[in-house]
C-alpha cells in the first residue's frame, strides 16, 4: 500500500479529527527529521502516519497500544522497520529504540501535542503565532500539556538534536501542513 492508501486506512479508523491531525502531524515532524537527519523520508513520514493505527483498539489498554498496530502493519505489508518503530513508541514496553527512526517516533509523538498546545493559548490558536523560544518556554512549564510527557521529548538527544533545533524543526514542519492539521 502507498502513503495515501494508508492515509484512508488511517482516517477510517479514527475516532476523531484530533486524533487525524495529531498523526498527520507527527508525520510532518517525522518528515521533517528526516529531511533534516539525510534520512527516508517517506519511510520517517509513513512511521508518523500510523504509529497511532490501533488507537480505538488500545485505548484503555494502553500496555497493548503499538503491538496491535505492529501486528496490524504487518499484515497490511508494512515494513518491519516501521512496525518495530510504531512498537517502540509506546514508552510503557520499554523496548529498546535501535534505529534513528524509532529514536525519532519516541521523541516526536509528545511533541506534537506539545506544539498543539502552544497554538492553542494564542490569540488566533494558529501555529503562524508560534515561535520555537515560546515553545522551550512552554516546555518548561511542566503543569502546561502536561500529557506532552518532556522525559520523551528530551529523548530527541539520541538524535544528536537539542531540545532547541528539535523543537524548531517540528514547529517548522508542523507549520507545513498547518491547513490539513486546522491549526
Amino acid at each position: 500500500m502507498d502513503r495515501d492508501e494508508l492515509f484512508l486506512v488511517v482516517a477510517e479508523r479514527m475516532p476523531s479529527a484530533n486524533l487525524l491531525h495529531h498523526v498527520q502531524a507527527v508525520e510532518a515532524i517525522m518528515r521533517g527529521l528526516a529531511a533534516h537527519l539525510g534520512e527516508d523520508v517517506d519511510k520517517w513520514g509513513l512511521a508518523g502516519l500510523l504509529h497511532d493505527i490501533d488507537y480505538q483498539e488500545t485505548k484503555d489498554k494502553p500496555n497493548l497500544h503499538g503491538v496491535v498496530a505492529a501486528e496490524e502493519l504487518r499484515l497490511m505489508g508494512v515494513s518491519d522497520e516501521i512496525c518495530y518503530a510504531v512498537r517502540v513508541h509506546n514508552p510503557l514496553l520499554g523496548l529498546p529504540r535501535r534505529s534513528l527512526m524509532d529514536k525519532a517516533l519516541y521523541a516526536a509523538d509528545p511533541l506534537s501535542g506539545l506544539i498543539v498546545a502552544c497554538a492553542l493559548v494564542t490569540r488566533d490558536k494558529k501555529l503562524a503565532d508560534v515561535d520555537t523560544d515560546f515553545v522551550m518556554m512552554r516546555f518548561k512549564e511542566k503543569r502546561f500539556a502536561a500529557g506532552a510527557h518532556r522525559d520523551q521529548i528530551l529523548a530527541c538527544q539520541e538524535l544528536g538534536l537539542d531540545l532547541y533545533a528539535f523543537a524548531g524543526i517540528g514547529l517548522r514542519s508542523m507549520k507545513a501542513v498547518a491547513e490539513q492539521i486546522g491549526l
